[in-house]
């Protein structure tokens, strides 16, 4: 007759690590009054006139902020413009709540002038200092 078969050792229970181990990420702590969310906030021109809201912020392929988009007019989001502004033509003062406003050194009339954005087309942002270059195109 033969003998049973005898049950094999237990498996090792020895953690593995692996050889390459990712660093932990570096990171960095900005307190809540040195850095605060722009979408949504509202924009007043420099003679504390509402100008609108910021709707979304446009950034370039390697990732900087060229401009914000601010919803212009209208009552209620009804007849109202997309607009196009120049990031340094806002002014981000030292904002407390989600109340304090974002100020815009463009006036009125020349955002009320200014031709309405359109996704996936050319912008026109306004405001710009002429030292932005057009985005290139993908290759």
């Amino acid at each position: 007759m033969n003998a049973p078969a005898t049950a094999a050792p237990p498996a090792s229970t020895v953690p593995v690590t692996p050889k390459d181990a990712a660093p932990p990420p570096s990171v960095t702590i900005i307190g809540a009054s040195d850095a605060h969310g722009v979408l949504g906030r509202d924009v007043l021109s420099a003679a504390n006139e509402d100008m609108g809201r910021i709707v979304d912020v446009i950034v370039d392929r390697s990732g900087h902020v060229r401009a914000a988009v601010i919803d212009f007019g209208g009552f209620l989001g009804v007849g109202s413009r997309k607009i196009v502004v120049d990031w340094n033509a806002m002014r981000f003062g030292k904002i407390v709540n989600k109340r304090d406003s974002i100020t815009l050194e463009l006036t009125k009339a020349q955002v009320a002038a200014a031709p309405e954005y359109k996704e996936d087309t050319p912008m026109v942002v306004l405001g710009a200092s002429g030292s932005l270059q057009p985005l290139q195109a993908a290759q």
